[in-house]
Order: structure tokens, then sequence, then C-alpha cells
């Protein structure tokens, strides 16, 4: 055999290196073209995931802002509190952390100790732990100085008074969102902006970074509510309820004039600093959401229709002999047999047959009219998301048994609101305003006022006036004489009607009613009084739901300072009898003030401090704890609230002072 000759191995290892070069080249031309499709055709997606693993943003809830009473009365407000946080990647043992965590908290139940465990396994760079909890709580946690448990300030909603206004206020979820009430009509308002929390974290999950966007306060919202005004309603409520036995009631107090709700009340009712634990029956809002029928509160809206359309006048008589009505087998009847009423009579006494032959008489297209009109049917108030429009039938469809039951309250269904507002277009002379419970809005110093809206025109003036006397004598000598305030007229009407059970009504339960303005001639708060199944003294309006309205319309007319307009007293000037070497002129004129006493001291009765000079007055106000608003100058001739009222701290109390002739006297001796 011949040897190879020495340009073979050559060859083959040229073709090698070829071979290997080509390779190489297809191998870099391939990850130069990997490199190209990642680094530019990719490269906004593969940066968005980059960043999505490597940093994390939350959102920070805004301090809410503050919800006060008419008077700047703080009703809720917002305070810092710590929420607990983990970093997984930073904890060795979940199970010993969420132990150690829950022993700091020490109201953990097995539960939720199993549940932060495993929440401090999830492979994530944030996890919480538990959201607002105590100061004392976050002490404690902050002690034991626990690695991977940290803290991030949260907002936290407080009601200081409780369940003042409940249902109106409504409450704050977790995430700080309005759930109900004002909070949640208003969220947009109140929440404020977010703020956001950014932090890095490494290829391990570890943070390594954070940075954090402030949030923006949200606005302030001053409702129209008179906090001492909605503690008296919800106190007589609450009496009243237990009294009688009651499933439930509603009390709305509105100003006829601005569609102002001064308080609205509902029992029962809840906290809403403990909203979750609160029954959802005691959280509902009676007054909006719950319908009920009026009853012969509603023959004000007959009565109206009647008198506009001119079919009568209040002096014509109307035949109710026999004290019943028959529609086929039904029958309809009044308590009393009265032979024959004047229309002002069928009212002021309540007859159903007077009502039902009136109501007959306008049809139920004039009728339908009219009860549009009032309100019925449609909701009134923005204010109120979960508003219910209520039940108003078609009058085509009503035949003449249905049109007999809707002009007595019965087939139609309303809110205490819709009939507060009712009652209002009477008393204001025949406007229908939109019902409103938020008064201002207030951002960054700027104030925003709510104006009232005027809905529609109900009746004329003339008609006002003629309905405002026939709602006067039912005050004064008809069903409503419990409702009688002295020294005042009051124009209101009573309503009893039976419940509808199962589709039935009851023999049992009945809604006891009465809505009634005062002073009935330059009205200046329209009361409306629900009462819900009453079991202990009867169940009619008059004598349940009467004296509820009779003691919350003496202390609006208290706090109003309104003077009596019947068989008022003489203006006198008492002064005590050793009062007069402490008696001294005032040289400086002492205009209206306000000056705010120092120190908290016990509920009680509101001395008399008419006689006595501005200083002593102040002194004796120091130590009650009281506000003092002071008008003119030389000794107290009247007060308001009146003596004996019961009294809590800080409430304001308003005193008037003249120059009596005693102090003329002492002024004439002084050098």
């Amino acid at each position: 055999m011949s040897e190879p000759t020495t340009d073979n191995w050559r060859s083959t290892i040229r073709r090698r290196l070829l071979v290997g070069a080509a390779i190489f080249l297809l191998w870099a031309t391939g990850i130069q073209a990997r490199l190209v499709y990642l680094q530019v055709h990719k490269h906004e997606d593969l940066q968005v995931r980059a960043e999505n693993q490597s940093a994390r943003t939350m959102d920070i809830s805004a301090k809410r802002g503050d919800i006060l009473d008419r008077r700047g009365r703080v009703l809720a407000y917002s305070v810092d509190s710590d929420s607990v946080y983990g970093v997984p990647s930073e904890i060795e043992s979940a199970a010993a952390a969420a132990s150690q965590v829950c022993r700091a908290l020490a109201d953990c139940a097995p539960k939720e100790q199993d549940a932060i465990a495993g929440r401090l396994t999830q492979k994530r760079a944030f996890v919480y732990v538990r959201r607002r909890v105590t100061p004392l709580q976050a002490r404690r946690l902050a002690e034991l100085d626990l690695e991977g448990i940290g803290f991030i300030k949260e907002d936290r909603r407080f009601y200081p008074k409780k369940q003042l206004a409940a249902q109106v206020l409504g409450f704050v979820g977790v995430d700080n969102t309005g759930l109900a009430g004002i909070e949640a009509a208003y969220d947009s308002q109140i929440s404020g902006a977010l703020g956001k929390l950014l932090y890095q974290t490494d290829a391990r999950g570890r943070a390594f970074s954070r940075l954090e966007r402030p949030p923006t306060a949200g606005a302030t919202v001053e409702l129209t509510i008179d906090e001492y005004l909605q503690h008296v309603a919800e106190r007589e409520l609450r009496d009243a309820v237990a009294r009688n036995r009651a499933a439930g009631g509603t009390v709305i107090i509105m100003d006829p004039r601005t569609g102002e709700i001064l308080a609205l009340a509902n029992e029962p009712t809840f906290n809403p600093n403990a909203f979750a634990s609160a029954a959802v029956e005691h959280r509902r809002n009676r007054a909006v959401q719950d319908i009920y029928e009026p009853g012969s509160t509603f023959k004000v809206v007959t009565a109206s229709a009647a008198l506009e359309e001119r079919m009568i006048s209040p002096e014509d008589v109307i035949n109710v002999a026999g004290g019943r009505i028959r529609f086929g087998s039904r029958i309809i009847e009044d308590t009393h047999d009265y032979g024959s009423l004047s229309f002002t009579d069928v009212i002021v006494k309540s007859s159903n047959v007077g009502a039902i032959k009136v109501g007959l008489s306008l049809g139920s297209e004039r009728m339908g009219v009219y009860v549009r009109r009032f309100g019925f049917g449609r909701a009134l108030s923005a204010d109120f998301p979960a508003e219910t429009p209520g039940i108003v039938w078609d009058p085509a469809k009503l035949d003449q048994s249905a049109l007999a039951s809707v002009s007595i309250g019965y087939q139609v269904g309303v809110t205490p609101l819709q009939m507060v507002a009712a009652i209002s277009s009477v008393a204001n002379g025949g406007d229908l305003i939109q019902p409103r419970v938020v008064h201002a809005l207030i951002r960054d110093g700027k104030r925003t006022d709510v104006k009232p809206t005027v809905l529609g025109r109900t009746i004329s003036k003339a008609t006002a006036v003629t309905l405002t006397g026939i709602m006067e004598q039912t005050v004064e000598r008809g069903t409503a004489t419990l409702a009688q305030v002295a020294g005042y007229t009051i124009a209101g009407k009573t309503g009893t009607a039976a419940k509808l059970v199962n589709g039935r009504y009851s023999n049992a339960d009945y809604f006891a009613s009465f809505v009634g303005f005062l002073p009935s001639r330059n009205p200046v708060a329209t009361i409306i009084v629900v009462i819900d199944s009453p079991h202990a003294h009867g169940y009619y309006g008059g004598p349940i739901a009467g004296p509820v309205f009779q003691r919350i319309a003496e202390a609006t007319l208290r706090h109003f300072g309104l003077p009596p307009m019947l068989n008022a007293p003489p203006p006198v000037l008492v002064a005590r009898r050793d009062a007069r070497e402490h008696i001294r002129p005032v040289r400086a004129a002492l205009s209206t003030s306000i000056v705010t006493a120092g120190g908290i001291g016990p509920t009680g009765d509101l001395p008399d401090f008419r006689g006595l000079s501005a200083r002593e007055a102040l002194k004796m106000l120091t130590k009650l704890g009281l506000t003092a608003r002071l008008n003119g100058n030389g000794v107290v001739s009247a007060q308001r609230p009146v003596p004996g009222t019961a009294i809590e701290p800080g409430s304001m109390t308003e005193l008037w002072l003249e120059r009596s002739p005693l102090a003329i006297a002492s002024l004439a001796v002084q050098p």
C-alpha cells in the first residue's frame, strides 16, 4: 500500500475548520437574530414583564372628608390607624410568625391564625396580615420586631355620636369605600384621590426600595341635619316604639321652605362603628326604603284635588249617614255614624265615607294627576340612592272600588319621605320642594352651597291656605288633639292603616301616623311620625303618633326660639333681690357674641338665668360646661332653651340681655 500524501491531512483539517466555522457562523447569526428579535421587536413587552416581576404598586386610600351637621358639629371623621403587612420572602417560618402575630393581637381565632400563616407562605412581595388594628395591638406587634412584618398607615372611619343619624350617614367598608347613606351617595367627593406605594424586589423577591406618593384628602360634607333635633327625634321615637311595643318607626323633620331635612330617625337603629355586627334590618333606612299605605294622612291629597278643581267648598255638606259604603261584597266603614258632615268635618273627623265620595266625584284620571303632582310614584332625592319610588297604580286601571281605596290612602304605597314632602308643599303654599340632606360641600377651603330645588307646583296658594285652615281644625277639635302644642297653631292629619301581611290586611298590625307643620301660618318645620305595628295602647294615629309629634314639636319650637302665638304672656324682666350691688353699667356696646364655657358639667336641667348679670350667667354656664350666645347688654331677660330643659354638656344656651329699671337705677348712682 502506498503512504498517504502529506497534503491529505491538511485538507481534512481545512474541511473540518470550514465546517466548524460555518456551524459557528450559523449559531452566531441565530443568536444575533434572537437578540435583535428580543431587543427590538419584543422590547416593550419584555420591559413591562420585567417591571411587573421586580416592581409592585399598591393603592393608598385617601383620607375621607369629614361629615358635619348644619352647625359644624362633627358626625363622621377619619383617624389614622396601622395596618399590618408581611413580606413572605423575608419570613423563615410562616407558622411561627402567624403564632406570634396572633399572640400580640390577642383576639385571633384559630381559623384566622391559619389564614395568616397561609398568606405568609404565598410567593408574593406583599400581603396584608390584618388591616386597621388598634393602637394597643400595633404597639404590642412593634415591640416584637418580627422579621418581614411591618406597618402601613390607613384611615379608619369613626362616628363619634355612635347611633346618631346612623342611617343618614351610612358606613364605610374595609377598603375605605362608602357602602351606605351619605358615605355611599357622595363617595366620589368624600373619598379624595388615591395615593400610590411603589416597591421593588430583587430576583429572590426581597424588597429593596420603596417610593410613596401621598393621597389627596376628600371634601367635607356639611349636612342639613341639626344634631340637637336629631337627638330629640331619636329619643322620642325610641321611647314611643318601646312604650307601644312596636316593630319600629320613623320620624322626619323637614324645613318646608327649603326641603332641608333637619332630622331623620329610624328605629331600630345601629352603631356604624360596628356595622358588620348589626342586623341588615337595623341598617335599613325605613324613611326612604320602606313603603307603607298611609291611610287617612293621604286624604290631604284627596282634599287638595277637590278644592283645587273647585268641585267642593269647605262648607259643602256630604251625606255620610250609615257610616258605611259598599262596593259589591266589599264594605268600607267609618268609626262612627256621623250622619251629615261639612267637607271640613269630613277631614277633621277623618270620615272614610266622605273622603271616598269626594274621590269618586273627582274620578281616577284627575285623582291620578294630583297623586303624581304631590311626588308619589317617583324617587324625590338624589341624596338617597336607595330611595324607593313607591307604588302608584295607573289611573286607567282603577275601578270604583280601587279609586275608593286610593281616596283614603289604601292601594297606594308611599315612603315617609314622600309624605313629609307632600305635606310640606301645603305648608309652603304649593311648591313641591326636593328633600335634601346635604347643605354644602367644602374642598380646599372653598364652600359650595346646595340650593333648594322646586320639583313642581302641586296646588295654588289659595287652596293651600284653605287646606291649612282645615288641618288646623283637625288638631284643635278633631282626631289630632293630642298633637296640640300650647300657645301655637298646628296643622296636621292623622293616619291609621292596616298592614298587608301575606296578601291580606291584618287585624293586628297597623301603621299609626301623624304629619303636620308648625306654626301653621308661618311654618318652620314639617314633622312626620310613623309607628309600625303598635301593640300596647291601641293602634290609631291620633293617640299613638300624636303625642310623639307634640313632644318633638315643642322641642323644635324651643330650639328655634319662636315665642308663643296664642295667649302669649307679656314679657317680664325678673331680677334677683340681691342682684342690685352686682349690676354695673356696660360702657362698651355688647353686640351678639359667643362664649365657650370651659369644663364639662353633669347632664341635668337648665337653671333660670333671668335677672342675672352677664358675668354671673356665664359663671354658672361655665360650671355646667355649656356654650353661651349673648345678645344685647344689661341683665338676662330671656333665655333659650327655657328653664328646666334637659341639657347635655357642650350644648348651646342663648341669652338676651336688656337694661332693666334696676340696671338703670344702678347706673344713676355710679360716679
